[in-house]
């Protein structure tokens, strides 16, 4: 994975242009493997509303900054 400056994350909430600095990291079991991980990125504003959509529905594995992502993250 290429390092990635910060200010170059947008946050995946939808018409959200801000600097995401979380990774909600969610899997869909009855779509994905098990090893498979998908990520949505968050800005401050819209960190708990995009955990709270995934939780919901038990799809959610953590949630963490996005200096802590990995090549596992995709």
């Amino acid at each position: 994975m290429t390092p990635r400056e910060p200010a170059d994350l947008v946050c995946s909430a939808k018409a959200c242009r801000g600097t995401a600095r979380h990774a909600v990291v969610w899997r869909n079991p009855s779509l994905h493997v098990p090893g498979r991980r998908k990520v949505w990125l968050a800005c401050e504003d819209h960190r708990e509303h995009l955990r709270d959509f995934v939780q919901l529905r038990g799809f959610l594995l953590e949630v963490k900054s996005v200096d802590e992502l990995t090549e596992e993250d995709g």
